[in-house]
């Protein structure tokens, strides 16, 4: 990792944990002219600075430096995982892998016609839905909303809701959930 990456990586903490760089200073016992020459790559800190600098962030070394190589931005086809459901007339297509540890779950759910997706508990949270093809039902709780291709649907997640697909081509449906769940 470069310096230029640390210090625009200590910033970007920084503003993610929502402190100025005085604040950050105070917290890791150094100046606030050190923390903008770390930012603005004019120093480099010692080990042991980082150290502390990351503590006061809310992570450690290992951590920092895992994340950069661990993090990926960009999906294809070959990350894409697909469960189909020939019983309920669907397909999952989880986009972007492995979410639970994201804030948010994006995946592509096709649904046959007369399928729908799983009926989704009540929970904390909220969905949205852009209809890519198609014309889907959604239900939530006793409601029941058209969508058709080119409209989205947005709601809480805090009554029993799936999709639904009333017509007699296949639908499919962008579907984002947050926190994820599927």
């Amino acid at each position: 990792m470069s310096g230029l990456m640390i210090g625009a990586k200590i910033r970007d903490l920084r503003i993610k944990n929502g402190l100025t760089q005085e604040e950050l200073a105070n917290r890791s016992e150094l100046s606030k002219g050190f923390i903008s020459q770390v930012e603005s790559e004019q120093t480099s800190p010692s080990i042991s600075t980082l150290v502390d600098i990351l503590e006061c962030l809310g992570t450690n070394l290992s951590d920092f430096f895992n994340e950069e190589t661990n993090e990926k931005t960009v999906f294809s086809g070959e990350d894409y995982f697909v469960k189909e459901s020939e019983e309920e007339g669907h397909s999952i297509t989880w986009i972007v892998p492995n979410c639970q540890k994201n804030d948010m779950e994006p995946i592509i759910c096709e649904l046959y016609p007369g399928g729908r997706s799983p009926v989704d508990e009540p929970h904390s949270g909220e969905e949205f839905g852009y209809v890519l093809a198609g014309t889907v039902h959604v239900h939530v709780g006793e409601a029941l909303y058209r969508a058709r291709k080119g409209e989205s649907f947005y709601f809480t997640a805090d009554r029993e809701h799936y999709i639904s697909n009333p017509g007699k081509s296949r639908a499919k449906v962008l579907w984002v959930v947050s926190p994820p769940s599927f």
